[in-house]
């Protein structure tokens, strides 16, 4: 326990920050363990933003005048920030503004040529913007292929390569391979070994990076075999929301055809007529209509902001999430002894082996789990921000609640309440997340609540 405080104390730094930058969180009394679902912004991130704004003139990027000359130099700084943070070099990589990671995600997706002889591989421990992209694979007749997750979610390296030599791609056609980062429910890491692999097998690799970049750095240039990466920024630091970014290879850019265009991605279109000229810049090709010009103003001293303090988190995260899960782990019912938290996702053995997620089931004193809705409404009364569901993650959830088969079988039109039905019991995870300014106060404070759950029940718990 003194090593861990130790290593804790290290981490400092992030302390004052909070101090200085989220005194809302003390003054509010919340306690926000839902850094998943979205980062805290910043007070700095938005007071800087707020003067510029309130001191400058921006205006449509595809005008000439002086405030659409700044609006342009604003998202070309932004673009080179979003490069320099993930370590790409310009000459092989390009940056494509998007509403959020799914929007990049969805951009990849509809624009891939997929054939009759492709194939779509991805983990069944993947956010549904990923498993989403296999419409536009089946509507080509490409082959749509799951890798089966472990019992703590993410899969076997092992595995994952047979299943990539089984649907390698025939000369001459493509295959995509969608990578998880970073699972939002199973907390595991994917080892990015694998891009490799499947790059020399003649993939495509696109990574969902949205839950890996806020806590882990990423460099491109150590990791050439990614041909694309999405990101959202309000997952990273906060703000602004409705903004995120595809990095992409310009090579697998090249490759991609859009099944429509818009204003801001062509020169000319014809009309009457069928001819249309794309924008000369190949990102403009693929940002449809206007950008967010006043928000990209933000995101340079954001993405500073956290490459400052990101060397810091794997140690200081794992050491909270550690402490919080043993001590979840100990709490029992007084006259049973049976434990009230089973922990379903991984535990890191040493930093940053893993994420800075804990999944759990809240269970009554019979063994059965306590409805997620009630956890997630007590935890509200007592002033913690948590999340419960599947977290868009229905492969992942599956796999840690044990019920794959269940999931593989239902009919279709199948609810979450016909499917709690048919397993006969709730379903669904309680998802607690630790971020950039997590401190021990909160982990602390979770286990408090948890305690007095397991003591008086979910109804005497108020705030």
């Amino acid at each position: 326990m003194i090593d861990v405080l130790l290593e804790y104390c290290a981490t400092f730094a992030i302390d004052e920050l909070r101090r200085t930058d989220y005194r809302r969180l003390t003054a509010s009394g919340e306690t926000y363990v839902d850094w998943m679902g979205g980062a805290l912004y910043p007070e700095r991130l938005v007071h800087t933003h707020a003067d510029f704004l309130c001191s400058r003139v921006l205006a449509n990027t595809h005008s000439h005048s002086n405030p659409s000359a700044l609006s342009h130099e604003c998202a070309e700084a932004a673009r080179a920030a979003v490069l320099q943070f993930f370590d790409a070099s310009p000459a092989e990589y390009t940056v494509i503004f998007t509403p959020n990671a799914s929007g990049a995600l969805k951009l990849v997706g509809e624009a891939y040529p997929f054939t009759g002889n492709s194939a779509f591989i991805l983990g069944e421990d993947s956010h549904n913007s990923v498993n989403g992209i296999r419409c536009f694979a089946e509507a080509k007749d490409a082959a749509v292929v799951y890798i089966p997750a472990t019992p703590q979610g993410g899969f076997e390296p092992q595995q994952a390569e047979a299943f990539l030599n089984a649907h390698r791609p025939l000369p001459g056609h493509s295959a995509l391979f969608a990578l998880t980062a970073q699972s939002n429910i199973s907390n595991s890491k994917a080892p990015l070994a694998i891009a490799n692999t499947a790059y020399e097998l003649g993939y495509d690799v696109l990574l969902d990076a949205a839950a890996l970049a806020p806590t882990s750095p990423l460099s491109l240039t150590a990791q050439p075999a990614i041909g694309a990466l999405a990101i959202s920024f309000y997952k990273m630091f906060g703000y602004p929301t409705g903004v995120g970014a595809l990095v992409i290879r310009r090579d697998l850019l090249q490759r991609l055809r859009r099944p429509w265009f818009a204003g801001g991605t062509v020169d000319l279109v014809q009309v009457p007529g069928n001819d249309v000229t794309p924008a000369r810049e190949l990102h403009e090709q693929f940002e449809d209509g206007t950008i967010n010009y006043t928000s990209l103003a933000a995101v340079p001293a954001g993405l500073r902001l956290l490459a400052a303090y990101q060397p810091l988190l794997p140690l200081r995260l794992t050491c909270l999430l550690r402490y919080m899960i043993s001590e979840l782990q100990e709490l029992r019912y007084k006259d049973t002894n049976f434990p009230f938290v089973r922990v379903l996702s991984r535990i890191p053995k040493a930093a940053g082996e893993a994420g800075a997620t804990a999944s759990v089931e809240f269970l009554g004193e019979n063994g059965l789990p306590i409805s997620p809705l009630l956890i997630e409404q007590s935890a509200a009364r007592a002033g913690i921000a948590l999340r419960t569901g599947c977290a868009c993650n229905p492969g992942g959830a599956a796999a840690l609640l044990g019920i794959t088969s269940d999931m593989a079988a239902l009919a279709p039109g199948a609810t979450h309440a016909t499917f709690e039905e048919v397993v006969g019991r709730a379903l669904g995870v309680v998802r607690i997340s630790l971020g950039l300014v997590s401190n021990f106060e909160d982990v602390w404070r979770v286990v408090q609540w948890a305690t007095n759950v397991a003591r008086n029940g979910i109804d005497q718990c108020a705030r």
